[in-house]
């Protein structure tokens, strides 16, 4: 018989290791506002990142998309539910993407991208609410937060550009 005890334990350790990047290493098992908590924990991931470049920073928020990605519609799989609130990957790789042309060493930025992007992902204006309902699987899931973080940056570059940011942080 092709499906053996060990294949199954290898499915097992996969849907064990999707949930736990799904779930943005347990963040996505909060009982109130998981998006928001996803979020939270993209912020000292994009601080320690800040010394990469800005195609090197990219590349890892591909990276970050793509695992979210897979890893959101093996767990939906997993839980037999689609779009799980639990999944909070696309969150940091939202989240990522905003503050992604800014200098993210510092205070402001950071915290200026976490409100822009919860904004944009809470109230999903068009396009982000169409990939939403449209999109299927995990690229749902994960490329309407995506579609928020590129929003974002753009806002969050505005801010920068006009000192807006450089101001916050003199406070």
């Amino acid at each position: 018989m092709w499906w053996t005890s060990e294949a199954y334990n290898r499915c097992q350790e996969v849907d064990a290791f999707s949930k736990l990047v799904a779930t943005a290493f347990g963040a996505g098992y909060a009982p109130r506002a998981p998006g928001t908590c996803g979020t939270a924990v993209a912020v000292p991931l994009a601080w320690a990142l800040a010394s990469l470049s800005v195609w090197q920073y990219g590349l890892v928020a591909a990276g970050v998309t793509l695992l979210g990605v897979a890893c959101a519609q093996r767990a939906d799989r997993a839980w037999g539910t689609e779009d799980n609130q639990r999944i909070v990957i696309d969150e940091v790789a939202g989240y990522l993407v905003t503050v992604l042309p800014v200098d993210r060493s510092g205070w402001a930025p950071l915290l200026t991208g976490f409100v822009i992007f919860r904004a944009l992902d809470i109230t999903k204006p068009p396009p982000i609410r169409w990939l939403d309902e449209h999109l299927p699987g995990g690229w749902g899931v994960v490329l309407d937060d995506v579609a928020a973080g590129v929003l974002g940056a753009g806002a969050l570059w505005l801010l920068d550009h006009f000192g807006a940011l450089a101001r916050l942080a003199a406070l």
